[in-house]
């Protein structure tokens, strides 16, 4: 049979990408002594002050985008729990956290796009203030990609004894330019379905490991991921893209901003899983639903939403737009889509792959949540489960899967495809 899927409709207009945030940084690691405690964050108007209860050794700050925050890096801090404000209208929320044992962490939900004026800190050290100045969306995405804002020093504070200064890196995430697109591979033919592949986890965050052989989720899924787009690139009949093609990390909303911005026909987020029976083992298909279809499936969006929390800071909060969104009548559609095509991939992979009894479940899964874009997560077995870890692991396993994954996706678009000729020719 041959297959022309080229798509008449290519359905809604995709948003705005998800910029990512800064990365490496240089952390100063201070001789013994007291760390100044965050004692109260202070907004007034377009002001902003952090006041400690002790001399911070220095700070720098950096843009995050959707949804819109800046990040604040104090050094010689711990966090505290005492907050005054927030008390201006460009500052929605203020929240921390402990990024190691010298350095602290406060987040700044913004409610528009602004930057940071006039960084400094106080004489004494014991407090580090800066102005909002609103600015244009372009340009705040333009910020984004700058990279860090340091925080001037009064010339008093060089003469106090200088702490050793180490550089480390922040693994969170590689690069300071946020996320560039992939490159879609495949089909020349621009009209031909799109289907980006998500492996699951990578960089700082190894999601599930098997404690007996060390294997890691992020690197299961990735190879998973490569066989996948390999194998639908030699058919020649779409286009393909991975939203990550070596051992980075992305927050949640990243992921399924790429697809979106792309303008994806379906996006498959590829994980494994991990349980404490060491017996569990099988393939399982998640669609998106507010409402957990069952205990375990609540348990894995819990486990898998946690992904973009460190050290205590939530680097990809959920915007109200999309929140909006997700109860808009428009990703009725998509849901439909993406609960027909899991009830499909089970059927075309089932031969390859083995599959748990209850296949399809439906959880709230933020890499889920495109409202315009078919989206299915597809647990490829339990890296926990010794034959799943050897499955899963394996050239040949990861050639099943792919093959499996690729029979349901040419049988998906060919359906596709016959009612847009039904519809058109009736």
């Amino acid at each position: 049979m041959k297959f022309g899927w080229t798509a008449d409709n290519r359905g809604l207009h995709k948003r705005r990408m998800f910029f990512g945030l800064a990365l490496a940084s240089t952390v100063a690691l201070s001789a013994p002594g007291s760390a100044g405690g965050i004692s109260g964050v202070d907004v007034t108007g377009n002001r902003v002050v952090v006041r400690f209860d002790g001399a911070v050794d220095g700070a720098s700050a950096f843009l995050l985008d959707a949804p819109r925050r800046i990040a604040l890096d104090i050094h010689g801090a711990q966090v505290g729990r005492a907050y005054v404000g927030p008390g201006g209208s460009t500052v929605a929320g203020v929240r921390q956290g402990q990024i190691d044992g010298d350095t602290a962490r406060v987040v700044l939900d913004l409610s528009g796009p602004a930057t940071l004026g006039e960084p400094r800190i106080a004489s004494d050290g014991k407090s580090l203030s800066f102005s909002l100045q609103s600015i244009s969306d372009t340009r705040f995405r333009g910020e984004v990609g700058k990279g860090r804002t340091r925080f001037d020093a009064p010339a008093d504070m060089a003469a106090r004894p200088q702490k050793r200064i180490h550089s480390i890196t922040v693994p969170i995430p590689p690069v300071a330019r946020g996320v560039a697109l992939p490159p879609v591979e495949g089909a020349h033919d621009g009209a031909r379905p799109l289907i980006v592949i998500d492996a699951g986890h990578g960089g700082h965050d190894p999601g599930a490991i098997n404690k007996e052989n060390g294997k890691q989720e992020k690197d299961v899924t990735l190879a998973i991921a490569q066989a996948i787009r390999d194998r639908l690139v030699k058919t020649g009949r779409v286009r393909v893209a991975l939203t990550r093609d070596d051992d980075r990390f992305l927050v949640l909303q990243e992921r399924y901003g790429i697809a979106r911005k792309l303008g994806a026909d379906l996006f498959i987020s590829i994980h494994a899983d991990a349980a404490e029976n060491a017996d569990a083992h099988g393939a399982t298909v998640y669609t998106l639903s507010e409402t957990a279809s069952d205990r375990e499936a609540a348990r894995l969006a819990a486990r898998e939403n946690k992904a973009d929390i460190i050290n205590g800071v939530n680097l990809g909060n959920q915007s109200g737009d999309v929140s909006s969104i997700l109860i808009d009548l428009t990703q009725r559609e998509s849901l439909n889509i993406s609960a027909n095509f899991a009830r499909l991939l089970q059927r075309e992979a089932a031969p390859f792959v083995p599959f748990r009894s209850t296949y399809h479940r439906f959880a709230s899964l933020m890499v889920l949540k495109a409202p315009d874009t078919p989206s299915v997560l597809f647990e490829t077995g339990y890296i926990s489960n010794a034959a799943d870890s050897a499955f899963l692991s394996s050239r040949e396993g990861q050639q099943k899967i792919a093959s499996g994954v690729a029979r349901a996706i040419e049988v998906h678009f060919a359906r596709k495809l016959a009612m847009t000729g039904n519809a058109s020719g009736g």
